[in-house]
């Protein structure tokens, strides 16, 4: 399948990028910048990212452009228009002000291909220290901005006559992002018409292939399945199950930190989609291997290494099982481990396996954004409320329990979650929408290290508060606060304290993404 290379030099918006393509009905690839596959005859061009360095800087990332340019259609987005320039002859000074934000491109060259379709002073988005005060011999300036000459340039021969006959674009800004409000039109310009995307790229078709593959790679073989009750294992699951059968074991492991009564509603839904499914309750080893435990990163890990301990054990009374399918989606891949080797956080599905359990692995759903699973979900023909149902952390409540856990304080947190996701679920708002399903995802957190002075009747009291949390997002790269509804938080405040024991305060967090995650371990 055709396949655009996106090189990562640290940019917080490459996945963005990476999305914006994938609308396109593209395919893409994300790749540390070092790392470009150089035989690779599918690859139809190439997008150099945005970075957090300078590309003066002694440590900045740098690659060798001589692998694609003049070979393939390259688009390098702020830091990659700045390193192209760099490298090829121009000049990158220090900007008099870092420039940042909404700016205004004027001179467009709206003859040239990549900006067949855009307006004088279309709005982009700025975000650089350094700017482009030359361009390479050859190359030509096709849009500018009050404060930024080379906003935009070309060559059609990058490397000099007769040294390669595919062309470069560069853009100081950024059009992956909503505020560059021509930007789909920018990306659609280079995907499509400039690199020849037959747009093939799609639910069905990632159904169809992904099918086909994973009957060529299982064959007969016999395949357990970690599922989590999301959408990602669940869907990894009918994919799986389509593609082999009754050949697939699913293992849903109860580790004590789901949700109010998931365990039964969720193996009920899985016995309906004809999945041959064991639950195991090993919610006494967890809360023993955690007990006294506070550091978030090694709660993860020791809740990934007690599933795999779970799953070596059921994969002994398999004796035939030689893979061990896991729901990993892009977004835990790329969070787990950026291209500087600093882990953002572990995810307990990322990163391998113990060799003691002789299991291979296998994740079909590897290079999907949790929007394009749900897409596939609906190909699937799944039931919809588990293609709805809001992302939940692998790690369950044991990531929304501020400090130690234990089964009081899950308790504790299970109950106020419970009122509250009920809540989203039965509020309809003035345009008629349910308001579960305008929130990308949702859920309540314990600040069980924190205690607050409340009064309840005649009598003080010294509880905890519990944190409600409420993002829209499109893929969990980036993500808003949810405004929710005045009456619809004052109820909910209300129920929570005077239905949860341990409880005395409610508050909504309004952090975006970034700075802050999702969850707040």
């Amino acid at each position: 399948m055709q396949k655009i290379i996106i090189l990562d030099f640290g940019s917080q918006t490459t996945q963005l990028i990476g999305r914006r393509v994938r609308e396109l009905d593209t395919f893409c690839e994300i790749m540390p910048y070092n790392k470009f596959p150089k035989d690779d005859p599918e690859v139809i061009g190439v997008i150099l990212s945005g970075s957090p360095y300078s590309v003066h800087d002694p440590e900045a990332f740098k690659v060798d452009l001589s692998q694609f340019v003049g070979r393939l259609p390259v688009l390098g987005i702020c830091y990659g228009a700045q390193f192209i320039s760099h490298i090829l002859g121009g000049k990158v000074e220090k900007a008099d002000s870092r420039e940042y934000g909404r700016a205004n491109l004027q001179t467009v060259d709206t003859t040239n291909p990549l900006f067949k379709g855009f307006e004088q002073n279309s709005q982009v988005w700025m975000s650089h220290g350094d700017t482009i005060t030359a361009i390479p011999d050859g190359f030509e300036t096709i849009a500018s901005t009050n404060d930024v000459k080379q906003a935009a340039y070309w060559s059609s021969s990058p490397l000099g006559k007769g040294q390669g006959e595919a062309s470069l674009w560069a853009v100081q800004f950024h059009p992956e992002v909503y505020h560059t409000l021509q930007g789909k039109t920018l990306l659609k310009n280079f995907v499509v018409d400039i690199c020849g995307s037959k747009q093939e790229w799609s639910a069905a078709s990632f159904v169809d292939s992904t099918v086909a593959e994973l009957k060529e790679q299982l064959g007969q073989d016999r395949v357990i399945l970690g599922l989590s009750g999301g959408v990602d294992s669940s869907v990894a699951a009918v994919l799986l199950n389509r593609a082999i059968g009754q050949n697939l074991t699913c293992i849903f492991v109860e580790h004590g930190m789901l949700r109010k009564n998931e365990f039964q509603q969720v193996m009920d839904d899985y016995r309906c989609l004809g999945l041959n499914v064991i639950g195991v309750d090993a919610s006494e080893k967890f809360f023993g291997d955690l007990a006294g435990v506070t550091d978030p990163e090694q709660k993860r890990k020791i809740i990934g290494r007690d599933f795999v301990e779970v799953f070596n054990a059921e994969a002994k009374k398999i004796t035939d099982a030689k893979w061990l399918a896991q729901g990993t989606i892009y977004p835990d891949r790329i969070e787990s481990l950026n291209i500087t080797g600093k882990v953002i956080k572990s995810h307990h599905n990322v990163g391998g396996l113990p060799k003691e359990m002789h299991l291979q692995l296998c994740e079909p759903l590897k290079w999907l954004f949790k929007d394009e699973v749900r897409r596939v979900g609906r190909q699937l023909g799944m039931p919809e409320h588990l293609i709805t149902r809001h992302p939940f952390p692998g790690p369950g409540l044991a990531v929304r329990i501020l400090g130690d856990i234990t089964p009081e304080k899950v308790r504790i947190l299970q109950d106020a979650d419970d009122i509250y996701i009920r809540g989203l679920r039965e509020y309809v708002d003035t345009d008629g929408d349910t308001l579960y399903y305008k929130v990308w995802q949702a859920g309540a957190i314990l600040l069980s290290t924190v205690r607050s002075v409340g009064v309840m009747g005649d009598e003080r009291t010294y509880e905890h508060p519990v944190a409600l949390r409420a993002v829209t997002s499109t893929d969990a790269m980036t993500a808003d606060w949810a405004h929710l509804p005045y009456d619809f938080m004052a109820k909910v405040s209300n129920e929570i304290i005077n239905k949860v024991r341990g409880v005395n305060r409610v508050c909504y967090d309004i952090s975006s993404k970034p700075p802050a995650t999702i969850e707040w371990e």
